[in-house]
C-alpha cells in the first residue's frame, strides 16, 4: 500500500525512518500570501525580513536530498508570489527531485503552467467549493473562485493532468462546504483531478473561526460515503480513516517542515521549534529531536484511545490537531471519530460489560 500523498510504501517509510532519513521535505519559501483564508494555518500572512534568503532555501534543499529525500513539498503563503519560484523550479529540477507545489492558483500564468510542467510539477490548486460565494468566502478574497478556475484552465492548456503531470485540489472540510462535497469529490475524480480533502486543524485563524467546524459525527458519515463512491464507481479501495480522505498520514516518519524563518518543526500542525536551519545542520536537528524520536515511536508512546484503537499499528491520526486542541503531540486526536465513540462508551453510568 502507498501513503502520504500516494507515493511512498509502507516499506520504504519503515527503512527510512529506521536509519533517520528522509523522503520528503515541506518548506515554505515565504508566507507572504493575497489570500485571506479564515482557516489558515498562518496568521499573519505577510513576508519578513526574517525570512530565509534564495542561498539559505538551496542549501537546506541541499541538506534534504543529502539525508535521503527523492521529494520537495513547497508551500506558503502563495509560492507565486515568491520572485524566484521560477528559479528554484528549475534548480529542483536540476536536483532530480520531486516537486509538488500548494497554491491558491492566483500567480498561474500561461508562462508559469508551461514551467510547472516542464518540471512536471505535482500542482495542487487549493479548491474548497465550486459554488463561487462559498469559494470567495472561505478565501476570504472576492474574484477567488474565477481566479481558480482560471488557474485549472492555464495548466489544463500546458498538459495537466495526464499520467506525468498530477494535478490535485486541496480542499479543507468544513460547515460551509460539507453539503457538496459528495459532488465535488465525484466531479474531480471524473477529471482526473486528484482529490485531496482533510480535517480542519484547529489552529492559527481558524481557532478564530469556530463556524467552520464540522462534528465527528458527520466527518465519518461524510469519509464513509467517499469510500463508497471510489469503491464503486472508480474501483479505488481505502477504508474511511482520518485524517486524510483516501489516504494515512505518516509525514512523521519520513518528513519534516522548514519554514519561511527556517525553523524545523514536525508538520504545519505540531508547532513545535525543534531548532534552525541558521544554526544547525538539517540532519542534526532531526536526529537529535525528542519529538520526533517520539513520533517515530508512536506504538510506544501515543497516549490515550489512539493507543488501544484498533487501527494503533498503522496510524496515529493527526498529531497536529492532538498539539492544538490538547497541548499535547502525544495525546489521542480529538478530531478522531473512534476517539468521540470510545470516549462515549466510557461514560460513567453505561454499561460496559
Amino acid at each position: 500500500m502507498q501513503l502520504y500523498n500516494l507515493e511512498f510504501t509502507e516499506e520504504e517509510i519503515r527503512a527510512a525512518a529506521a536509519a533517520d532519513r528522509l523522503l520528503s521535505m515541506e518548506i515554505e519559501f515565504s508566507r507572504k500570501c493575497n489570500f485571506r483564508c479564515p482557516y489558515c494555518y498562518v496568521e499573519d500572512p505577510t513576508a519578513s525580513d526574517l525570512e530565509m534568503s534564495l542561498k539559505e532555501i538551496k542549501d537546506v534543499i541541499l541538506q534534504a536530498k543529502e539525508l535521503g529525500a527523492k521529494k520537495i513539498i513547497i508551500l506558503g503563503g502563495e509560492p507565486s508570489i515568491y520572485p524566484h519560484l521560477v528559479e528554484m523550479l528549475r534548480f529542483l529540477g536540476e536536483l532530480e527531485l520531486e516537486i509538488e507545489l500548494f497554491t491558491n492558483g492566483s500567480g498561474i500564468t500561461e508562462e508559469l503552467a508551461q514551467v510547472l510542467a516542464e518540471e512536471r510539477v505535482q500542482v495542487v490548486v487549493k479548491m474548497n467549493s465550486r459554488d463561487a460565494a462559498i469559494q470567495d468566502h472561505l478565501a476570504g478574497k472576492k474574484g477567488a473562485s474565477t481566479i481558480i478556475n482560471q488557474a485549472l484552465e492555464r495548466l489544463h492548456r500546458a498538459g495537466y493532468p495526464s499520467r506525468e503531470l498530477v494535478l490535485a485540489a486541496s480542499t479543507v472540510i468544513c460547515r460551509q462546504n460539507l453539503g457538496e462535497l459528495v459532488e465535488l469529490w465525484q466531479w474531480l475524480r471524473e477529471q482526473n483531478i486528484e482529490p485531496y480533502f482533510e480535517i480542519l486543524t484547529p489552529q492559527a485563524n481558524a481557532v478564530k473561526n469556530t463556524w467552520l467546524y464540522v462534528e465527528a459525527e458527520e466527518l465519518q458519515n461524510l469519509f464513509t460515503r467517499l469510500s463508497a463512491i471510489d469503491r464503486e464507481q472508480f474501483n479505488r479501495q481505502w477504508e474511511p480513516q482520518p485524517p486524510l480522505v483516501g489516504n494515512r498520514c505518516m509525514r512523521h516518519q519520513v518528513s519534516c517542515l522548514v519554514t519561511a524563518q527556517g525553523d524545523v518543526t514536525p508538520c504545519v500542525g505540531v508547532t513545535i521549534a525543534l531548532g534552525n536551519i541558521r544554526r544547525q545542520p538539517l540532519g542534526d536537528i532531526l536526529k537529535n529531536s525528542e519529538v520526533m524520536k517520539n513520533l517515530k515511536n508512536y506504538r510506544q508512546t501515543i497516549k490515550g484511545f489512539c493507543s488501544t484503537c484498533e487501527k494503533s499499528e498503522e496510524c496515529y491520526g493527526c498529531r497536529g490537531a492532538a498539539y492544538q486542541m490538547t497541548g499535547d503531540y502525544l495525546a489521542s486526536d480529538p478530531t478522531c471519530w473512534r476517539n468521540t465513540i470510545a470516549a462515549c462508551s466510557r461514560k460513567p453510568g453505561l454499561d460496559h460489560r
